[in-house]
């Protein structure tokens, strides 16, 4: 089976991180794969049968007809549908399909994959016949990188249609020059950490507007944030964190992640309600760092309360309540979960789990007309 793997996005995240990995999944599960990407992205460098493409315009003519394509990032609705016409398309769905969102765009494909039971549940509620009834769950990926320093880098990601973005990006080179050269090193006290895009979906900003004076009383408690995101996501992230003032390290995007995750005493997500799965719940557990998450999906698939993390009351429900006497808990010296010896949940997101998905998907396509 030739599969023709789709993903256009300029900039690395979690459904980058997981298009590599299922790349890697299919190819050892059997099928040849072809991946059209964009260029300037460089997640793909070392990867076989890699194809830049410069535009959408020009992918649905490149792949030759009849082919069976895979798409994973967000396209154009006119491109989707010049997909759809030429060739056999199998759309993944990385978004859950929540309120104000459409799920319109994925009625033209054959099959619409995605990562989660949380995600199944979802397209099935808006009408998606054609979910394929396994998640695929993705898994973590922690050779990139590797010993690689974590050194403190910008946090913002510029948008060069914006103007604002432009002439800021701009200016921000000629300050890099003056940037102290920081090595990461956890200070005392309780080390909590994000690493992930600072992008809406994670909803940081709302989630840290009420946690970030529950933080602030517990005077042990350290953030760090690893990521990046645009110049507003990262503006309202510090307004947010204000409560928290020099307890709060922003260290910009890092590759090596397998180095900050053990220096972590927990992972802190975001909100959970537009998150498909969340590839860093699952990065943190395999290095033996426990998660602390919203009770909510995606996050009971990829958590266990008590085993490989501790899950909490939203804290749009209760104002933080739940959460403040968790942290109270943890800051008294409440003992840390340790991921390792949830050797069944751990193996469930492994990379030979996923080979094994992936022959189950590959047998399912080649049913497809």
């Amino acid at each position: 089976m030739h599969l023709h793997h789709v993903n256009l996005q300029r900039f690395a995240g979690g459904g980058e991180f997981y298009t590599r990995a299922l790349t890697r999944a299919l190819r050892d599960a059997g099928a040849r794969v072809t991946l059209y990407v964009n260029p300037a992205n460089r997640i793909w460098d070392g990867l076989p049968d890699v194809l830049g493409i410069p535009s959408e315009d020009a992918l649905a003519d490149r792949i030759p007809a009849g082919a069976l394509v895979v798409t994973q990032s967000p396209l154009e609705p006119s491109t989707l549908a010049r997909i759809a016409q030429r060739h056999r398309w199998v759309a993944f769905a990385h978004m859950p399909i929540t309120e104000g969102r459409s799920a319109g765009d994925l009625r033209g494909a054959r099959l619409v994959v995605t990562v989660s039971e949380y995600c199944i549940g979802l397209l099935r509620r808006a009408g998606i016949a054609q979910v394929y009834a396994e998640p695929l769950y993705g898994i973590a990926d922690l050779e990139r990188g590797a010993g690689r320093p974590v050194i403190a880098r910008s946090p913002y990601i510029w948008d060069r249609r914006k103007f604002r973005d432009r002439l800021l990006g701009a200016l921000e080179p000629g300050t890099e020059i003056f940037r102290k050269r920081v090595e990461f090193h956890r200070t005392p006290g309780v080390a909590l950490g994000v690493v992930s895009l600072i992008s809406p979906i994670k909803q940081f900003p709302r989630l840290f507007a009420i946690l970030a004076p529950i933080l602030a009383r517990e005077a042990a408690v350290r953030l760090e944030i690893f990521g990046s995101g645009g110049y507003a996501q990262v503006r309202d992230l510090k307004r947010a964190l204000a409560p928290l003032a020099a307890r709060t390290r922003f260290w910009g995007p890092q590759d090596n992640v397998a180095a900050i995750y053990p220096r972590l005493d927990y992972l802190m997500t975001g909100l959970p309600e537009k998150e498909a799965l969340g590839l860093n719940a699952l990065e943190a557990q395999a290095c033996g760092t426990p998660v602390l998450a919203p009770n909510a999906p995606p996050f009971t698939e990829t958590v266990l309360d008590g085993a490989t993390g501790f899950l909490y009351p939203d804290p749009r429900e209760d104002g933080g309540a739940g959460f403040a006497r968790l942290l109270a808990e943890i800051a008294a010296g409440r003992p840390r979960p340790d991921p390792h010896r949830a050797r069944e949940h751990i193996a469930k997101f492994s990379y030979p789990a996923l080979v094994e998905r992936a022959r189950r998907l590959i047998d399912r396509l080649s049913a497809l007309d």
